[in-house]
């Protein structure tokens, strides 16, 4: 859901959120595809360049999630920059078509 306070995303970025929405999750590898979409998580709010893929469990969980206690995280020795760099990867590989 798009926010009040910031302004919406323009072309370019609303088809990145598509690619990144189609990885599975960068903590968990869970999820990612049409069926099943990836959250994203914009690590700066309204800086689409800078969001990662996330499932529902590892992004608002309140055990897993970044926004709860971060177990899954913590687990995976994974901080945003981490999970930015994993998101990242996988979009520039489906890119092209690897």
């Amino acid at each position: 859901m798009q926010s009040k306070n910031k302004k919406a995303p323009t072309t370019l970025e609303r088809e990145y959120i598509r690619l990144v929405a189609l990885q599975p999750c960068s903590v968990c590898d869970e999820g990612g595809g049409e069926g099943a979409p990836s959250e994203v998580h914009e690590i700066v709010q309204g800086n689409w360049w800078l969001s990662t893929a996330l499932c529902t469990g590892c992004h608002r969980g309140p055990v897993n999630g970044l926004h709860g206690q971060r177990r899954m995280w913590k687990l995976k020795k994974l901080d945003e920059q981490g999970a930015l760099a994993i998101t990242i990867r996988r979009v520039f590989l489906a890119a092209r078509g690897a």
